[in-house]
C-alpha cells in the first residue's frame, strides 16, 4: 500500500474512531463489566446443518466458563447474530458485531466464501476472528486465528492415504464439490499434488455443483463410468445440506466404499446424523478429531455438551453428535480465554500477542499449539463410517502437524517443498509475530 493511501486510511479510521464506528478495545479491556463476544453462524439457510452445532458449543463453552469464574472475574456475553448463509450479510452482521455491539472477539464462520467476505471488516476495524473449520490454506491475516485444518492437515494426507497399499491404490480421482472457492482451490492444489505423483489428467474429473444442490442421480451414475477405467475414489468438497442427497443417491445406486470409496472434508458426524448410513459403512472422511475417539479430554468434552444439550433442550435431544468443528470451537475460546489472562486485557493487540504459543489439551487426545502463523498444530485422522453414523479412525498422524499455509502445489511453486520459507517474510509485513 502506498505511502498516501496508508495516509488518507489512517485520517478515516481516526475519524470513524471518533465518531463511535470502531471497537474500543482498550476501553473495554479497562471495563469491569461483562466482556461481549460475537458468535457468527448460519441459523439458517443451506449451511444451518453445519452451522448450528458451533453456535452451540460456543455458548456451552462460555455458560462453562462463567460458571467457574469467568475471564479475569468478568463475565462473558455472547451476542449471537444469524447471517442466514447469506455471503454478503456475513460483513454486515461482522461490522455489527464489532461497532454496535463492541465484541472483543468473534467466533465464526464456516465456507470460506463467509470468511473472505468478513475479512475486510475485520482488518479495517481491527477486530479478531476465530475461524473453525478446514480451509483452502493460502491466507494470514493477523486479524484472524485459523483453528481448523490447511490442505496439509487434512486433504493432502488423504490422499496419500488413498494412493497407498492401506487406502486400495487409487489411480482414478473424481473430484465432486460444491461450487465456491474453497472445493475449487483445493482441488487445483489437489490436482498439482497428483500431477507430481504422476497422476494424468486422464485420470481425474472435476465435478461442481451449487449450493443446496439435491438432486445427484447423474452424478453418481458417473462416477460409477468412471471407475471402469480403474481403482477410483472419490475426493468430495460437498459442503453444508447437499451431503445428504449425495450420500443418499449413493446408497441408491449401490456404490460401496469395497467399489469406490469417499473421502469427504466437510462431512462429519453431524452431517451424517438423521441419515441411514448402514448403506454407506466404509466411506472416509478425514479431520482432525473424531467423537470416536478415547481419550479422558473426549469423554469430558462430549458429557458437557450432552449435558448442554439436555438443559437447553436443544434440537435433536440424545441424537446429538461432536463433531471436528466444534471441538475447534471449543478450542479456540478456551485459547482466546488464556490469551486474555496472560495479556490482563481483552484489547485485541495484546490478545493477538499473547495467543501465539498457547497450548491446550483437545479432545482429539493431542495438546494443541497455535504457531506464529495464526494457524493451530493439528493431528491429522481419517475414520471409516460406521453403521451407527460414527467413524472408526482407521489412521492417524503420530504428532499434531503444523500447518503451511500457501501449500508447495499452488502454481508456480510445484517443486518446491520449501516454499513454506518464504511465510515468515510474509508474516513480518503483516505485523504477525513469527514464533
Amino acid at each position: 500500500m502506498k505511502r498516501r493511501s496508508l495516509l488518507k486510511f489512517g485520517s478515516m479510521s481516526g475519524a470513524l474512531a471518533l465518531a463511535g464506528q470502531l471497537p474500543i478495545t482498550k476501553a473495554q479491556a479497562a471495563d469491569t463489566g461483562p466482556i461481549k463476544v460475537g458468535i457468527l453462524h448460519s441459523l439458517s439457510g443451506t449451511m444451518a446443518i453445519s452451522e448450528t452445532s458451533l453456535k452451540d458449543t460456543a455458548l456451552m463453552t462460555i455458560a462453562d466458563i462463567n460458571k467457574n469464574g469467568g475471564v479475569m472475574g468478568r463475565q462473558i456475553q455472547p451476542v449471537v447474530v444469524d447471517p442466514a448463509s447469506n455471503w454478503p450479510l456475513f460483513a454486515e452482521k461482522a461490522r455489527q458485531l464489532l461497532t454496535q455491539d463492541k465484541c472483543a472477539v468473534v467466533f465464526g464462520c464456516w465456507t470460506s466464501v463467509s470468511r473472505k467476505s468478513v475479512l475486510p471488516v475485520f482488518e479495517e476495524l481491527n477486530g479478531l476472528l476465530f475461524y473453525p473449520v478446514q480451509y483452502e490454506g493460502e491466507e494470514m491475516s493477523r486479524n484472524v486465528f485459523y483453528t481448523g485444518a490447511a490442505p496439509n492437515q487434512q486433504a493432502i494426507p488423504a490422499v496419500e492415504y488413498l494412493m497407498g497399499p492401506e487406502g486400495g491404490s487409487a489411480k482414478r480421482f473424481f473430484l465432486l464439490g460444491t461450487d465456491y472457492v474453497y472445493p475449487r482451490t483445493t482441488n487445483k492444489i489437489l490436482r498439482a499434488f497428483l500431477h507430481s505423483k504422476g497422476v494424468k489428467d486422464a485420470d481425474i474429473q472435476e465435478v461442481y455443483t451449487p449450493f443446496g444442490h439435491s438432486d445427484y442421480q447423474t452424478i453418481v451414475a458417473n462416477i460409477k463410468t468412471f471407475s471402469q477405467g480403474g481403482k477410483t475414489t472419490v475426493i468430495s468438497t460437498i459442503n453444508g445440506d447437499s451431503n445428504v442427497p449425495f450420500y443418499k443417491e449413493l446408497g441408491n445406486q449401490g456404490l460401496k466404499a469395497t467399489d469406490v470409496p469417499v473421502v469427504a472434508f466437510s462431512v462429519g458426524e453431524e452431517e451424517l446424523r438423521g441419515i441411514d448410513t448402514k448403506p454407506l459403512v466404509g466411506h472416509l472422511a478425514a479431520w482432525n478429531y473424531f467423537m470416536s475417539v478415547k481419550n479422558p479430554n473426549n469423554s469430558k468434552f462430549e458429557k458437557e455438551f450432552f449435558a448442554y444439550a439436555k438443559a437447553q433442550n436443544l434440537p435433536g435431544g440424545d441424537k446429538r453428535v461432536t463433531n471436528d468443528p466444534m471441538e475447534a470451537t471449543f478450542v479456540g475460546i478456551h485459547m482466546w480465554k488464556q490469551a486474555v489472562e496472560k495479556a490482563k486485557s481483552a484489547d485485541v493487540d495484546k490478545v493477538r500477542t499473547a495467543m501465539i504459543g498457547q497450548t491446550f489439551p483437545a479432545p482429539s487426545g493431542f495438546t494443541l499449539t497455535m504457531d506464529g502463523n495464526h494457524h493451530l498444530h493439528k493431528p491429522v485422522m481419517i475414520g471409516e463410517i460406521r453403521g451407527d453414523g460414527q467413524f472408526n479412525v482407521v489412521w492417524k498422524t503420530k504428532t499434531a502437524v503444523r500447518a503451511q499455509p500457501w501449500s508447495p502445489y499452488i502454481a508456480g511453486n510445484e517443486g518446491k517443498p520449501d516454499v513454506v520459507s518464504s511465510i515468515p517474510a510474509f508474516l513480518r509485513r503483516q505485523r504477525v509475530r513469527v514464533a
